[in-house]
């Protein structure tokens, strides 16, 4: 440092003061050395000495190490005999030892594999818990038992997977024969059912034997052969039916069962069963889209139902656990939900009875077979209720068509019976009792036409199809009489009324024809007691004890007569319509012909043939029909001459009209129909009558003198009326009598006809006032 701080040449005088101490160092290490050289030489001489003795010791300790192994080889040959044999027999001791403990596992190995081949999975489970717990514990430090605890688990895991899959092929086989067994089941129960009723039938027979104890020793012994026959073939069918174990090998389901139940896994596999067979019970649910186009559709959808419930319910008796009677209860709720909106929606496409019909037998069949299982069909017989509706429907239809066909091929006439046997085969066909009519001689004919006995026939032929529907549903015999009696009453009121409604508004359906319909439904509405007492007949039900429906056949055959006497009257008054426009008056005549119009006299000759045919009809029938025709008439006639059309009407005319209405009265007072009291029917023309009276007569003083009174002769003739017609005559003289001007008794009429005018306008005007 104190150089750096001299002067700037400094550091050349720094380096020459280090050389001078470097040299300074050289002489004292020079120094040092020369000092010890001598030692050091000293010690490489006493070193050179040694290196000879020491070549000399290592020349003796070779030759001594040579001769010592010479001599020790034999003993360390010996040594390592004797060794090794030691060695060996512990070894071979210990190896005995270990083999001992291994053995047994190797043996418990060798026969899990044995079983594993032989596909005994349960054996091979208590052999790997018997392996695992007992033997490999014991020698668990080798290699082999190491790879055997490392196998194990997979083992059981192979035995899971194969077990599964034969789950899996039985679930399968179960899917695939679920038809037949329920097919084999439902046999079962019909077979059943037979045989109860045969027995039952026998036990009715056996009950009166005391009463009549020789012939009923012979009945007793037929009897006891035909229930013994009737055994015989039961017991033929059973041995030709198969039951479902027969049918399907239930030994998966239970080997699976406990091999999961001994890994600890019995839970998993319930769950995976249950949800495996909830899966197939949808597919046995879901129905296909034609079935109810055929009967057999519907059976392999319920044989296959079947099926599946008697599979559950045999799992659930021979199993614990796996099925429970919760499950199979929730499981049948579940398909009984489907399985009635199936049936709901796929019946309501059947139009054919018969194939309902088929239906309803098989939901029976269906229904009694799960009920013997335990499964509540409650609600299935409920649908059967409404399946029933639905029956009835189509057979509504069915006998639509069938009435229809019987009115369309009747010819509307009385049956025509030529000999007492002719005239039974028609009795015992309709219950007909006149017995006026039995004290005729043959040849006669019965009042109704063919179409009556072929609706009562009928009307019976659907009570007995009614009733092949309502049998098997376990409803008691009311029950069953208020169906029928129902379902019959629909036919009468609905479908029959209907019939008679469309056949009564046919056109080509004339007055013979309506008379004749009017006829037969009297007859009809008369035999309705007797379709009472065949239902009671049928269903043994008294009507006397017993609440039962009535048939309402009165009121539509009522309703239909009143039907058909409308359209009598509707007819009539349109034939008279017909005539009257081919009237063809001459307003402008100048005298009348001296005869009625050809036109009325044609009008009357019809009314009059047409009246007669209405002999058979009930007299007020016919008489509202003739005084409705001569009203017609009358108000007809009355437009004629009133027609806004009609400007000009001679006196001439008015006579000729005149002589037509005479006619008209004429036959009102010839009683066309019996039954009228005086000249009612006549008054159907005393507005015609005083009108022409008053212009014929030409009592306008009379009439205008006694206007307004009770007891005026021209009481129903309307003074606006009166001066219709009276202004076509007033322009009618005026056109005729243009010359005739100048005569006074011209010009005094025409005056009067004036002056009338006049007041009859007034009183016109008057009434219009008041009003």
């Amino acid at each position: 440092r104190s150089v750096y701080d001299d002067q700037p040449n400094a550091h050349q005088r720094f380096m020459e003061k280090l050389d001078a101490c470097i040299r300074n160092h050289d002489r004292e290490i020079e120094k040092m050395c020369n000092f010890h050289h001598q030692g050091f030489v000293d010690a490489i001489t006493e070193l050179l000495k040694v290196r000879a003795d020491a070549e000399k010791l290592k020349v003796q300790v070779t030759d001594t190490n040579r001769r010592l192994q010479d001599a020790g080889k034999e003993v360390i040959a010996q040594t390592e005999e004797i060794i090794r044999c030691r060695v060996q027999q512990r070894n071979i001791t210990t190896v005995v030892e270990k083999l001992q403990l291994c053995l047994p596992v190797l043996e418990m190995y060798s026969k899990l594999k044995e079983q594993m081949n032989v596909k005994r999975y349960y054996s091979a489970l208590k052999t790997m818990e018997q392996l695992e717990n007992l033997y490999l514990p014991r020698v668990s430090q080798y290699r082999f038992c190491q790879i055997m605890i490392e196998n194990l688990p997979k083992l059981r895991e192979e035995i899971k997977e194969i077990s599964m899959s034969d789950l899996k092929d039985f679930l399968e086989s179960i899917r695939k024969h679920s038809d037949r067994i329920g097919e084999t089941a439902m046999k079962q129960a019909q077979q059943q059912k037979t045989f109860s009723a045969a027995l039952q039938k026998q036990n009715n027979v056996n009950y009166g034997r005391n009463m009549h104890f020789g012939r009923s020793r012979i009945l007793e012994s037929k009897n006891e052969m035909t229930l013994k026959r009737t055994f015989e073939e039961d017991d033929e069918h059973e041995e030709e039916i198969l039951t479902a174990q027969d049918l399907v090998d239930f030994s998966p389901v239970y080997r699976c069962l406990h091999i999961y139940s001994v890994l600890g896994d019995g839970e998993i596999f319930e769950n995976y069963y249950r949800k495996q067979r909830r899966k197939q019970a949808r597919l046995v649910l879901q129905p296909q889209s034609s079935m109810h186009e055929t009967v057999e559709g519907y059976r392999r959808y319920f044989s296959q139902i079947v099926g599946f419930f008697v599979v559950e319910d045999h799992i659930l008796h021979v199993t614990q656990g796996l099925v429970t009677r919760t499950y199979t209860d929730e499981l049948w709720n579940m398909a009984l939900s489907k399985i009635i909106a199936v049936l709901r929606t796929h019946s309501s496409y059947c139009s054919d009875p018969d194939l309902v019909l088929e239906l309803k037998n098989l939901i029976v069949i269906f229904a009694d077979t799960l009920q013997g299982y335990g499964f509540p069909v409650n609600r299935l017989f409920d649908l059967l209720f409404e399946i029933r509706d639905q029956y009835n429907e189509t057979l509504l239809k069915k006998w639509s068509g069938l009435f229809r066909d019987i009115f369309e091929a009747d010819n509307y006439s009385p049956i025509p019976v030529a000999n007492e046997e002719e005239y039974k085969i028609v009795t015992s066909k309709f219950p007909f009792q006149d017995p006026e009519l039995d004290k005729q001689s043959f040849p006669k004919k019965l009042p109704m036409s063919q179409s009556v006995p072929q609706i009562y026939i009928q009307v019976k032929e659907f009570i007995y199809a009614s009733l092949k529907f309502s049998e098997s549903l376990h409803r008691s015999s009311t029950e069953i009489d208020d169906m029928l009696r129902k379902s019959t009453n629909l036919l009468l009121t609905r479908t029959l009324s209907s019939c008679l409604q469309n056949l009564i508004k046919k056109p080509h359906i004339g007055l013979t024809e309506l008379v004749q319909i009017i006829i037969n439904t009297t007859h009809l509405e008369q035999a309705c007691k007797y379709l009472e007492d065949f239902i009671s007949n049928i269903t043994n039900i008294s009507q006397v004890t017993v609440h039962t429906a009535r048939l309402y056949g009165l009121s539509t055959f009522k309703d239909a007569r009143h039907a058909a006497e409308g359209e009598i009257y509707t007819k009539l008054n349109q034939k008279i319509d017909e005539f009257i426009q081919i009237a063809d008056y001459d307003w402008t005549m100048s005298e009348s012909d001296g005869r009625a119009s050809g036109y009325l006299m044609d009008l009357i000759n019809f009314l009059r043939s047409t009246f007669q045919v209405f002999t058979h009809l009930p007299g007020k029938v016919a008489q509202t029909a003739c005084m409705s025709a001569c009203q017609h008439l009358s108000t007809s006639l009355m437009q004629m001459l009133l027609d806004s059309e009609l400007k000009q009407i001679s006196m001439g005319a008015i006579q000729q009209f005149n002589l037509d209405v005479i006619q008209c009265e004429l036959f009102a007072s010839s009683e066309p129909v019996p039954g009228f009291q005086g000249d009612t029917l006549q008054l159907a023309f005393i507005d015609l009558r005083q009108l022409l009276d008053l212009f014929m007569v030409w009592d306008w003083s009379t009439y205008l003198a006694d206007y307004g009174q009770a007891t005026s002769k021209y009481l129903r003739v309307s003074p606006g009326t009166a001066l219709t017609l009276l202004e076509k005559m007033r322009d009618s003289s005026k056109k005729n009598n243009i010359f005739a001007q100048f005569r006074k008794n011209d010009r005094d009429k025409q005056k009067l006809i004036e002056t009338v005018v006049k007041q009859l306008r007034s009183l016109v005007n008057g009434m219009s006032q008041h009003t």
